[in-house]
């Protein structure tokens, strides 16, 4: 017979979980039970301060108490219609979400993945209605080393031979360029495309910060060339970077914006597809859908996130906070730090090899009460709710320079 799971220890329930889950993850061996805030209690009582945040789908913290409230209120009345009805959440998202934003038109789903592939349905029949591209022959251009998610036509134009390999044949119609690189951006834009798909800031790749003037000159060629502007908030939105949306730091307005992530308040998944008017006024009925895309206590819980994100206090956090963050990892640089990239409450923090890898680096953070997670090679992210202290953050720094030093 099988334990009930408050009997389990956390060993018990990482050995269960062998068995029975598909291995596309690689968690660290932390079970956690219980969170408030910027904090997290596994099965033991042990807790840590999150310093991931969900990959920014916890923005607001764990648990925030305005996210709640409006998930409990909404339980109470209504959860799904799916959108062969109305319900009476929609709207007021809609309408809130555009205004933040600065555009027209939502179109709600569930994933970020989902709204990845919205966002590129939407530009193709763009293309073909508005553009004249001729049928099936748009193109999207991408950048090198993104991270859109994992369906099969988003490995497709992924270069990580980790999310690909197996996954094939690949959907065509994308031109990958390096990031960052106007030149080739131009060069590869022609007559046949739809649009340019890019990460503001690329997360997975390890928060990779382009050159000033990058993300506003890839706007003067889209507007040039007569193509769409797509800009992959899913990470880097809602108040991470100190701003609404990392673009406003070059005071950008793409044609398309993708959100998710903390759009859910980490408890329900909600994305969206955000965009002009003449672009998302390209589908009609039946063209694309989803059961649970916009549904009432998606709705409830995204208004309730973008009422915090109007007050305009989350993206003073991250701006203070970001001081805090890049002056304590400058004081890390030699120390086992080589580098980093910040921007607001986000960095890439890239560690001496010989110390370890950042899987190694964040086990022995793990270890500590700090919870972080690595990307590629020796480089680790650190993304904390926007709800951190200062001193929270001071800490987990401090965490950071005895684990390196014990490893140096």
């Amino acid at each position: 017979m099988t334990a009930p799971a408050s009997a389990r220890t956390s060993a018990d329930l990482i050995r269960a979980e062998e068995p029975v889950l598909a291995h596309n993850y690689h968690p660290l061996p932390v079970v956690v039970a219980r969170a408030e805030g910027t904090w997290v209690e596994d099965v033991e009582g042990r807790r840590y301060l999150d310093m991931l945040a969900g990959y920014s789908a916890l923005n607001f913290g764990h648990r925030h108490p305005a996210l709640i409230e409006a998930a409990h209120r909404q339980l109470d009345q209504l959860t799904l219609t799916s959108r062969a009805f109305h319900n009476d959440k929609l709207a007021e998202f809609a309408e809130r979400l555009a205004e933040l934003t600065g555009l027209d038109m939502v179109l709600p789903m569930n994933t970020g993945a989902e709204a990845v592939e919205s966002g590129i349905k939407v530009a193709r029949k763009w293309a073909y209605d508005v553009k004249g591209v001729p049928a099936d022959q748009a193109t999207i251009v991408v950048a090198a080393e993104n991270f859109h998610g994992r369906t099969t036509t988003i490995v497709s134009f992924s270069t990580d031979e980790t999310a690909r390999a197996g996954f094939g044949p690949f959907t065509p119609g994308f031109r990958i360029v390096p990031y960052n690189d106007l030149a080739a951006l131009e060069a590869a834009v022609d007559e046949t495309t739809a649009a340019v798909l890019i990460e503001p800031i690329q997360g997975e790749a390890g928060v990779i910060i382009p050159d000033a003037g990058y993300l506003a000159g890839v706007r003067e060629l889209t507007r040039r060339k007569g193509c769409l502007f797509i800009a992959d908030e899913i990470q880097s939105g809602l108040g991470r970077t100190g701003r609404t949306l990392a673009v406003e730091h070059e005071g950008v307005v793409p044609d398309v914006l993708l959100l998710g992530k903390a759009l859910g308040g980490g408890i329900v998944p909600v994305s969206a597809v955000v965009a002009r008017r003449e672009v998302l006024g390209v589908l009609h009925p039946g063209e694309h859908g989803s059961t649970f895309g916009g549904n009432p206590l998606a709705a409830a819980v995204g208004t309730a996130v973008v009422e915090l994100l109007e007050t305009g206090e989350f993206q003073r956090r991250a701006t203070e906070l970001g001081v805090v963050l890049r002056d304590g990892l400058t004081e890390l640089v030699g120390k086992g730090v080589v580098g980093f990239r910040a921007r607001g409450l986000w960095a890439g923090v890239d560690v001496d090899p010989a110390i370890g890898t950042g899987r190694e680096i964040s086990e022995r953070l793990m270890l500590e009460g700090v919870l972080a997670k690595d990307t590629h090679g020796s480089t680790i992210r650190l993304a904390p709710p926007l709800t951190i202290t200062a001193d929270e953050l001071r800490s987990a720094l401090g965490t950071l320079e005895k684990v390196l030093t014990q490893g140096a």
